[in-house]
């Protein structure tokens, strides 16, 4: 079984991804830089709609912007909070990524001020947590989502009385 993003161009060699391998490449890293703005402009938007006065902002173009700055925060900052941060996140299985992501959203409000605005740290936290499920949804949907999955054919069948028991693939 294999994922196929909602606005892919068809499922054949020739269509939709013949469009995409006939771009530059400069030009595929700006759309898939723009695609990702979109996405995550849409993620803070969700966000400021669900926890209304607790995450807010001034216009659209404060909007845009914080979503800009947040996208320049997780590709910069956000691996030296990882690499320093490694131990708890090892301890707690990843789920210290969520405080990380708190952390950029208030950054992201300290730096703005008045223009974007989150109340608290637990506002930050539930909105980096509604931030991230939105992201995965969106970019699993427009097949920009850094994993896949794939199912692979059943293995050939055991021979007979030949087997020495189950056997763990790894």
């Amino acid at each position: 079984m294999k994922i196929v993003p909602c606005f892919y161009g068809g499922i054949g060699e020739n269509s939709g991804a013949s469009l995409f391998s006939s771009m530059q490449p400069r030009s595929k890293k700006f759309l898939r830089f723009v695609q990702s703005w979109i996405i995550n402009t849409l993620a803070v938007l969700v966000t400021v709609v669900l926890l209304p006065n607790h995450i807010t902002y001034q216009s659209w173009k404060d909007l845009l912007v914080a979503s800009l700055l947040l996208g320049i925060l997780n590709a910069f900052v956000r691996p030296i909070l990882m690499l320093i941060a490694l131990p708890l996140l090892i301890f707690t299985l990843g789920l210290f990524t969520l405080v990380i992501n708190a952390l950029l959203l208030c950054l992201v409000s300290l730096i703005m001020r008045d223009a974007f605005h989150v109340d608290r740290f637990l506002y930050a936290f539930i909105g980096a947590l509604i931030i991230s499920v939105i992201s995965v949804a969106l970019n699993v949907l427009t097949g920009n989502a850094r994993v896949s999955v794939q199912r692979r054919p059943p293995g050939p069948p055991n021979p007979p009385g030949g087997g020495n028991g189950p056997v763990i693939d790894v």
